[in-house]
């Protein structure tokens, strides 16, 4: 099992795994008015920050899904939070800046972030 206790710097380009919880459309559990735009799940086997899998963003997928792998393109780093997220894009495709923060913005715009690529 992977701890998190430090940065998640260490999975940039690789390939994860990330079972979906939250597929795109779905709304939040707690907050029925946060609906997602992409989907959003945890990579198996972690621990973050909060004590649960580390939580990841998926990009390039157009339709929910269940369980996926692709490529840690950024770290959502929250400054004012106890985990950090990453940012899968789908395999061959590429995210700048500018299109990663328009895709979390619906969630991190309530935190204090930094992208870290």
């Amino acid at each position: 099992m992977f701890l998190a206790a430090f940065s998640l710097i260490s999975f940039l380009g690789q390939c994860v795994r990330v079972v979906v919880d939250r597929p795109l459309g779905s709304a939040h559990p707690r907050h029925p008015d946060l609906i997602y735009p992409v989907n959003y799940g945890e990579i198996p086997d972690t621990v973050s920050g909060d004590g649960l899998p580390i939580d990841a963003y998926l990009l390039g997928w157009n339709e929910p899904v269940s369980e996926t792998s692709g490529t840690v393109v950024a770290v959502v780093e929250r400054i004012n939070d106890l985990e950090d997220k990453l940012v899968v894009g789908k395999l061959g495709t590429y995210w700048a800046d500018e299109e990663i923060w328009q895709a979390v913005h619906f969630q991190e715009k309530f935190f204090e972030t930094r992208l870290r690529r």
